[in-house]
């Protein structure tokens, strides 16, 4: 037996201090101090160039294993090993028949789990025939009845996925998250202590029938894709899990009935080791919230699923949102999601066609079956730029869902718009430095794509999708439920009357009622009524502002299209470039990625000798604006003459200085 101590190798080594290191990280950047080799981030944490053992020593968590409290390196011990994360791709189809297609194709092609993206109308409880045309499969399927969901699922083998019809065999997560409906769209359609009630009797029985079933979810989305940092996120998580846990509390649901029944959903942005360390520092920070709850060891994991964001994804130039999300993926696996969603990369345009679902599927694939990341445990852990950052986002969000709490709680904080200032903040910040271009978005606010076409488009008719969707539920309430009822008036008497028996049914009986309801015929708005007649006044709040950061481009360049429809051609600037190209080129290159992430055509050069030249040209090229490139030494010179040369042809030609002389400014 080999006792040879390997560590004793690195005695070998000489020992090397914090200050030789700092030393070789300025000797790297030739010289470039320190201090300038800090990041500031959006979270204000300042990202070190160099990190080491010191920098995690307070850190507890770094010294646990993967499975153990309080889980920051995994759920589970052996990780992807054992169970590789679930590829939950989200099919955003309108109807169920379109919904089934593109669910029996990629379950055959690599996705493994079932993800039921709802229209507006259906997460609300209103039948198609209820809702505003445009609604109606509009972000998701339409789902009215029991049939619908059986066209949805049918030909899925249902017992290879989590999601199935039969309540023993139930899992997967209905995802009941009200605060973040509440904060995405400022308003619910039942009050907060009714829909807590419906959520108490659902978690109970999903405890008593589908022990693998998740009721609730935390959605992390409307204030990712609203601007908020990765620090706001966890705080905002948490604080909307406690709101829960003690909602349900009053309702007599044990705490670790509810932790079992709860799956946080984050976005993952394109921020690699941020949003490495969010994930982690979300199941520290659960643990942490059960633990203080008393909720036992099992109780203390955090069910978490990640999807790429929204808030950096363009419609122009969209195929570079495919690299985009693939970062995020790498992220989100690295971090220890149990299942992900990646987003197709024409998701800000339309919904997506099989050639963009196949490859959002197959980032997936890849990062399993060639990048292997199913063959290593917590490959972020023992990194001390990671554990840093994980350590630092906790604190730092545990002190702000402090301040939630000393607030009053969530629900309080958004109603006060205290959650949607903190955000506002933020993102103007964001907005700021896209402005500028300090923050880049490549295709949108720089290396733009002159020759790209039309942008894509949602071409779906959603006012003939609320018609079909209007006639098959008139229909279905003419069949009562039931298409081989041969009484359809007495079957419909069933259905009104279980439903009315619902409108006295004990709280404990709801989930029961409702199902019973569904059997007998009951549409998902008849349903809902029945539940909610008696409902006390329904919250609405100021919600918080969802966007994309490349929309202010967007609409330059639509308003560019909208120029070149109305006159036969984009916009045009001419770059009077004057002298050789090493006078004139850094300038020029620059004036024409400027103007062309508005949606300019530029008419550039190789230069002219003289001002007379470049004047000529100028007006010869009838652009409304023209751009001297060169140098600040050479301005004073060229500058005078060749405005005034302009100026005599072209009367209102738009003349533009690219530069800064600051003798002359």
């Amino acid at each position: 037996m080999d006792d040879h101590d390997p560590t004793s190798d690195l005695e070998d080594f000489p020992s090397v201090t914090r200050d030789e290191w700092r030393q070789a990280a300025t000797d790297s950047t030739g010289g470039k101090p320190f201090d300038k080799l800090i990041t500031a981030t959006y979270e204000e944490i300042a990202l070190q160039p160099i990190y080491g053992r010191d920098d995690v020593a307070g850190f507890d968590a770094a010294h646990t294993l993967p499975g153990n409290p309080p889980y920051v390196r995994g759920a589970t011990a052996a990780g992807n090993l054992a169970r590789p994360w679930a590829i939950a791709q989200e099919l955003n189809y309108g109807t169920s028949a379109a919904f089934n297609r593109a669910l029996r194709d990629d379950l055959a092609r690599g996705q493994t789990a079932v993800n039921l993206l709802l229209d507006g109308p259906t997460r609300a409880g209103k039948d198609p025939d209820a809702a505003r045309p445009g609604e109606v499969g509009r972000g998701g399927v339409s789902l009215a009845t029991v049939e619908d969901v059986a066209a949805a699922l049918d030909g899925a083998d249902l017992a290879a996925t989590p999601l199935t019809v039969r309540a023993g065999d139930l899992r997967g997560c209905l995802e009941d998250d009200p605060l973040g409906v509440l904060a995405h769209e400022g308003a619910l359609p039942v009050s907060l202590e009714r829909v807590y009630d419906e959520m108490a009797q659902l978690a109970l029985w999903a405890e008593r029938n589908a022990p693998g079933l998740a009721t609730m979810a935390i959605h992390t989305y409307p204030y990712h894709n609203a601007g908020a940092n990765a620090t706001q996120e966890l705080a905002f998580a948490m604080a909307t899990g406690v709101a829960y846990l003690r909602a349900l509390g009053r309702r007599g649901v044990a705490v670790d009935v509810t932790a079992r029944r709860l799956r946080f959903d984050f976005a993952v942005g394109g921020n690699f080791f941020m949003e490495i360390a969010k994930l982690r520092a979300a199941r520290l920070l659960w643990a942490q919230v059960i633990d203080a709850f008393g909720g036992d060891a099992d109780a203390l994991r955090m069910r978490l699923h990640g999807r790429t964001a929204r808030r950096n994804k363009t419609r122009i130039d969209p195929y570079v949102n495919m690299l985009r999300v693939t970062t995020e993926a790498l992220a989100a696996a690295v971090g220890g999601v149990d299942s992900l969603h990646v987003a197709p990369f024409d998701e800000a345009a339309r919904p997506p066609d099989d050639f963009s679902r196949r490859i959002a599927r197959n980032v997936q694939v890849i990062l399993q079956e060639e990048a292997h990341l199913t063959q290593v445990i917590d490959p972020a852990g023992g990194s001390y730029a990671v554990e840093a950052l994980t350590d630092r986002l906790a604190r730092d969000a545990w002190a702000m869902f402090q301040a939630i709490e000393s607030a009053g709680g969530m629900a309080d904080a958004l109603k006060i718009g205290y959650i949607q200032k903190n955000i506002a903040a933020v993102a103007e910040k964001r907005a700021v430095n896209m402005a500028k271009r300090r923050d880049v978005q490549v295709g949108a606010n720089q290396f733009a794509n002159p020759a790209e076409p039309s942008p894509l488009a949602d071409e779906t008719d959603y006012e003939a999708l609320y018609r079909e969707r209007a006639a098959q539920i008139a229909a279905r309430r003419d069949r009562s439920g039931s298409p081989t009822a041969g009484d359809a008036p007495a079957a419909h008497a069933a259905t009104l009357e279980r439903l009315g028996e619902m409108m006295t049914v004990s709280p404990e009986m709801m989930v029961e009622a409702a199902i019973a309801a569904a059997a007998a015929g009951g549409t998902l708005g008849e349903i809902a009524h029945a539940l909610r007649a008696h409902d006390s006044a329904r919250p609405t709040i100021v919600p918080v502002a969802l966007h994309r950061a490349a929309e202010p481009f967007e609409a330059l360049r639509a308003r560019a299209a909208d120029y070149a429809s109305a006159h036969g051609g984009p916009p045009r600037i001419f770059l009077a470039n004057l002298g050789p190209p090493r006078q004139h080129k850094a300038r020029a290159d620059f004036a024409q990625g400027f103007f062309e992430v508005g949606g300019f055509q530029v008419i550039t050069n190789n230069g002219f000798p003289t001002t007379e030249a470049a004047a000529a040209a100028a007006i010869e090229s009838g652009a409304p604006a023209v751009i001297i490139c060169s140098t600040d030494e050479t301005y004073p010179d060229l500058v005078p003459p060749l405005v005034h040369a302009i100026r005599k042809k072209a009367h209102h030609a738009t003349i533009v200085l690219a530069g800064r002389p600051a003798e002359q400014v």
